[in-house]
């Protein structure tokens, strides 16, 4: 583990294993080009996230790029989530037609070029699968927030992670299962560790959504700076504070409009008074009603 320019840069065990692995069978120099090209993809995501003024705290790298923890996490809007996401990929992009011009120039030797470039092509395609923490994954949330509250998105994008998980564990399996072949063991521990991962993300979805709620300040600045119009929310004033803040969307300021069948007035609360709500020492659970009490 080291820290440059303010970021700590660490390597994941399951990285540390396949390079441990790469020394015995003398596949190192392969390994260590895999390594080099996982850093620039990484650096394409952290370059990005510092183009909008992010603070980026760590990248742990594994063998098939990285993830990078960032201060702003739940409070930046979809599409910069998204430019961040597709950053990575891009470098591989470059890289893997870089390594095939060479290739075509004769300035390689022909058999690396073609190893370069379809180890940028496997970083960066694999990179796209629809799964957290992958950039794929990434992506699908920043899609996801653009057709549902952000509570729903954190449901579905485990969900759809959690599947395509096992999908790529079981893919690993038929060639033994069908052919009575071997197992695809690399395939087949990615596909553990990302189930794994998406199963404590699941897990850590109240903690994910308070760390959103945290950082609405952000969107009540950006409203009040462009002049962008609110979006209201209709709710009952028997309804808890926390499950109102549940409605909320990434990409929009809401006002919560309480509206009673029999009572003809109708009162109006900014979504700051929601959050304080959920985030003070009360009940979060108690009825919004009694915040007008």
């Amino acid at each position: 583990m080291i820290k440059w320019k303010g970021i700590v840069w660490s390597v994941h065990p399951l990285f540390v294993m396949i390079m441990l692995a790469s020394v015995f069978t003398g596949y190192f120099a392969e390994l260590l080009t895999l390594f080099l090209l996982v850093i620039v993809h990484e650096l394409g995501h952290v370059i990005m996230a510092r183009s909008f003024g992010w603070t980026v705290r760590e990248v742990k790298l594994l063998p098939f790029g990285g993830v990078a923890e960032v201060e702003e996490a739940g409070g930046v809007s979809a599409a910069e989530d998204a430019m961040v996401a597709i950053a990575g990929p891009l470098q591989n992009l470059w890289m893997g037609l870089a390594a095939w011009g060479c290739g075509q120039l004769g300035l390689w030797d022909a058999d690396w070029a073609a190893y370069v470039w379809k180890a940028n092509l496997m970083i960066g395609m694999f990179n796209l699968l629809p799964i957290y923490p992958l950039d794929g994954g990434k992506l699908l949330q920043a899609a996801l927030s653009y057709v549902m509250n952000y509570y729903s998105m954190l449901i579905w994008s485990a969900r759809i992670s959690l599947l395509l998980s096992a999908c790529m564990i079981i893919g690993s399996l038929l060639p033994w299962l069908i052919y009575a072949d071997g197992i695809q063991l690399n395939l087949l521990v990615v596909g553990f560790f990302l189930i794994m991962t998406n199963w404590t993300y699941s897990r850590n979805r109240p903690f994910l959504f308070y760390r959103f709620l945290m950082h609405r300040g952000r969107v009540a600045a950006r409203v009040l700076t462009r002049g962008e119009q609110a979006s209201p929310l209709i709710v009952s004033g028997r309804q808890s504070i926390l499950s109102v803040a549940r409605l909320f969307r990434r990409e929009r300021y809401h006002l919560i409009y309480l509206v009673e069948p029999y009572d003809k007035q109708v009162k109006v609360l900014p979504e700051q008074t929601i959050v304080e709500g959920c985030l003070s020492n009360h009940n979060p659970n108690r009825a919004v009603l009694e915040l007008f009490r």
